[in-house]
């Protein structure tokens, strides 16, 4: 036994070895490449700008770089920055190198619909400057489309489809699953609205649901509709018709998917792969050397534009706060309470801030996190620091918790928020152990002994317990929305109860400051308070070396693809997974707060 596990344990020195061998040649191989390549080959002095949209739209990239990616074959990227998407585009307006904007949307599987109307914003602007959009993909979802409308070209592969179909709000509904199975699920709540929990104590929609997620989706559909008609100058209805009339003209034998599109004047022309390549090539020429398409990619763009020493004027601190608000500390793509209290304590102690902008793209989570992190904006405002809110697709309940410490909030028209309301929802299966023959007895010292036991009927008391200690933080949400906002209890009462708004009913509501993006409250702030400096200083959390080491070569690798994949447009369109659109995100309950209570947003609709 003793020699098989010496055997082991050297069979595994010898995989660590060899792996961090593998990782020191890769190293070395691309620090040589650096050396010998002599530098970046310099841009061109007339091309367009290729945006290639892959994977999903997000205001912070969450994944995390590991070793087994260096074995893949491919490294397509999963999550693009909206922040890098809007500066680089900007940028190019100006830029007298970037001739066009050419926009490959194949890649992207969706995003917010806030943060795809920030990436429609800088290309309208990119467009004053008379330089011409380009857009095309072999298939448009809902989202793809979307950007694609901004574009003074849509082209469409001739096999391809423009797949519009309406916004939806559908979930499924556990009671009759949890009765069969003897699970009972205490709810307590304050709101009418707070629907998040219905499916665990329901078998359909509420009232109170189906009437306040209606109000917010139709509306954002309503303005999903007159952006496309505008932008494609036509006339009012003209979405709504498509969709309806599609399946009676798809009935005609002869009419294509394409076809429709075009005769709706939803696009300019349906091409193939190799056709759009060869007009591309035809009007912004090819590269001498490869005889590619002569393009500049994102990546490489976003390289050249960024700048490679931190200024020490003045300038915006930027913090992102993504995901469900949990207890403690997190990694990128939830909000650790400590983790985002400690970045927001860092810009308090950074002389070198004037200001301080929070994007928050978060649906809720732990009361308890959300009051660690507006305790800290609260101490940076007494401090002299100003503090900022940039609602992004959703900023809710706990989201909006956080918010209520800033200076100024502002939102899109689209974003999602308010939701103030609390809920928290405990589990029982004393039935269900009691049918397998399963029972339980003791004795406790108190009435609340068993205040966890969930293989132990719900007292009354402890019911009461969970119910106050619900209406306890709903007060204090309510008491915290009334005080920054400048109104009564009473009123805020009135329009919160769980209920979810959009920002253009939020600001009408007083709920929010200003409608605007991310990059028009930075030049608010940048007015405010006399800031020179254009760029941000982002205040992230700080990688450890191998993550660092990790993610560079995650990066490199991912830029590299993106620069192959616009030069191979000369002879064929790089192959790219067509996603379905992700219609709905679920935020799923998360969190240690000591009863069990939770302040969420459920369910957020992008295009």
């Amino acid at each position: 036994m003793a020699a098989l596990l010496r055997k082991s344990w050297n069979i595994l020195t010898l995989i660590r070895h060899g792996l961090a061998n593998f990782i020191f040649i890769i190293f070395i191989l691309i620090v040589l490449v650096a050396i010998f390549s002599g530098g970046p080959k310099p841009l061109p002095s007339a091309a367009p700008l290729y945006v290639s949209l892959s994977g999903q739209l997000v205001d912070q990239v969450t994944y995390q770089p590991s070793v087994l990616d260096l074995l893949q074959e491919s490294m397509e990227v999963q999550e693009i920055l909206v922040r890098d998407v809007t500066a680089a585009i900007r940028h190019a307006a100006t830029d007298t190198r970037i001739t066009a904007l050419v926009l490959d949307v194949n890649g992207m599987i969706g995003g917010g619909f806030s943060k795809l109307e920030e990436v429609g914003q800088a290309i309208e602007r990119f467009k004053e400057s008379g330089k011409p959009v380009i857009a095309f993909a072999d298939q448009f979802s809902q989202s793809q489309y979307f950007i694609a409308a901004y574009a003074d070209k849509i082209y469409l592969n001739s096999l391809g489809n423009v797949a519009l179909t309406g916004f939806a709000y559908y979930g499924s509904y556990f009671k009759e699953a949890a009765d069969k199975l003897a699970i009972k699920f205490h709810l307590f709540k304050v709101g009418n609205y707070k629907d998040a929990a219905e499916p665990f104590v329901r078998n359909n929609m509420s009232d109170a649901s189906r009437e306040h997620n209606a109000s917010w989706i139709n509306e954002l559909w309503g303005r999903y509709t007159s952006i496309i008609e505008e932008k494609r100058g036509l006339p009012s209805g003209a979405v709504k018709t498509y969709i309806e009339t599609t399946p009676a003209m798809l009935a005609d034998s002869s009419q294509t998917f394409a076809a429709l599109a075009i005769n709706a004047a939803l696009i300019d022309g349906e091409l193939s792969r190799v056709n759009l390549s060869a007009m591309l090539r035809e009007q912004f020429g090819e590269d001498e050397e490869s005889g590619h398409l002569n393009a500049i990619a994102l990546q490489r763009y976003l390289s050249e534009i960024k700048p490679s020493i931190p200024s020490m004027k003045k300038s915006v601190g930027l913090i992102t706060a993504t995901g469900n608000i949990i207890d403690g500390e997190a990694l990128e793509g939830q909000i650790g309470g400590d983790t985002l209290a400690e970045l927001i304590w860092r810009a308090r102690h950074d002389d070198t801030l004037a200001a301080l902008i929070i994007r928050v793209d978060s649906g809720g989570g732990s009361a308890f996190a959300s009051e660690v992190i507006r305790e800290q904006i609260e101490q940076a405002r007494n401090e002299g620091l100003p503090v900022y809110i940039s609602m992004g697709s959703v900023a809710a309940s706990g989201g909006y918790w956080i918010a209520t410490a800033a200076n100024e909030i502002w939102a899109t028209p689209s974003t999602l928020t308010g939701s103030i309301g609390v809920w928290g929802l405990v589990p029982n299966i004393s039935e269900s152990l009691t049918r397998l023959g399963i029972h339980n007895d003791g004795f406790g010292t108190t009435p609340l002994s068993d205040l966890y036991q969930i293989d132990r009927p719900m007292s009354d008391a402890s019911k009461q317990v969970f119910q106050s200690g619900v209406d306890n933080i709903y007060r204090r949400f309510i008491t915290l929305v009334a005080d920054a906002r400048q109104q009564s209890p009473e009123a805020i009462h009135d329009i919160a109860q769980g209920r979810v708004w959009t920002g253009a009913q939020a600001f009408e509501l007083g709920l929010v400051d200003r409608l605007g993006n991310l990059e028009d409250l930075a030049t608010y702030v940048r007015e405010q308070h006399n800031i020179t400096n254009t760029s941000y200083k982002v205040i992230k959390r700080a990688l450890s070396p191998s993550e660092q080491f990790m993610r560079a070569l995650a990066e490199e690798t991912a830029s590299v693809g993106t620069y192959l994949r616009a030069a191979m447009l000369g002879k064929e369109l790089s192959q790219l997974t067509q996603a379905l659109p992700k219609e709905a995100a679920l935020f799923a309950p998360q969190g240690n707060d000591t009863l069990r209570i939770y302040t969420k947003c459920l369910t957020c609709v992008a295009p």
